[in-house]
């Protein structure tokens, strides 16, 4: 369950004009392991509920991107794989690939809110609207957020911030009527 580091109140009102998740991989869509083959293959592991979560989103209308500081073949797919348009790969300074991704997709700070886990996402966590930290992030992190979920990296973080945006936007219901009828 996610906790508030703001009044809720506050925090109810900073997640009613989401529109956009962008989110950091390692340590948010991941665990933060990573797998190198003897081959010098990397591998991640992802959560379906993540991804299904991410669907959800999409469906609402609302859109996703991913913000990460490391490159991998394996971000490529899984963001092609869920039709994630706005994917910045190997950001060294993600605050200027915020500036960059809002440029691109035309989005403004009010309507963002960031998932992240470490100290290069803090930057970006003071930019935008909703600044969403995994349980499991840096203490420093988890400071600079508004909101902490009850979950960790990996283990449906994502899943968990989506589902709440979507009950606080009054969506929830309209989502996933599909699977009640």
């Amino acid at each position: 369950m996610p906790h508030w580091n703001i009044p809720q109140p506050e925090g109810e009102t900073r997640a009613r004009d989401i529109r956009w998740i962008v989110m950091d991989v390692d340590g948010v869509l991941t665990d933060g392991t990573i797998y190198v083959s003897d081959a010098v293959h990397e591998t991640k592991g992802f959560n379906v509920k993540d991804g299904h979560g991410m669907r959800m989103w999409q469906r609402s209308g609302k859109h996703l991107a991913i913000i990460t500081g490391r490159s991998s073949p394996a971000v490529s797919v899984r963001s092609a794989d869920l039709d994630i348009q706005y994917v910045y790969q190997s950001a060294h300074n993600k605050r200027e690939t915020l500036e960059r991704f809002l440029n691109e997709a035309g989005a403004r700070k009010e309507e963002i809110c960031y998932i992240g886990d470490d100290l290069m996402d803090i930057p970006v966590m003071r930019e935008v609207q909703l600044a969403v930290a995994v349980a499991d992030a840096s203490p420093e992190a988890r400071e600079a957020s508004h909101l902490v979920t009850g979950a960790q990296g990996g283990r449906g973080a994502v899943r968990e911030v989506i589902d709440l945006l979507l009950k606080l936007q009054g969506s929830w219901k309209e989502v996933t009527e599909r699977y009640y009828s």
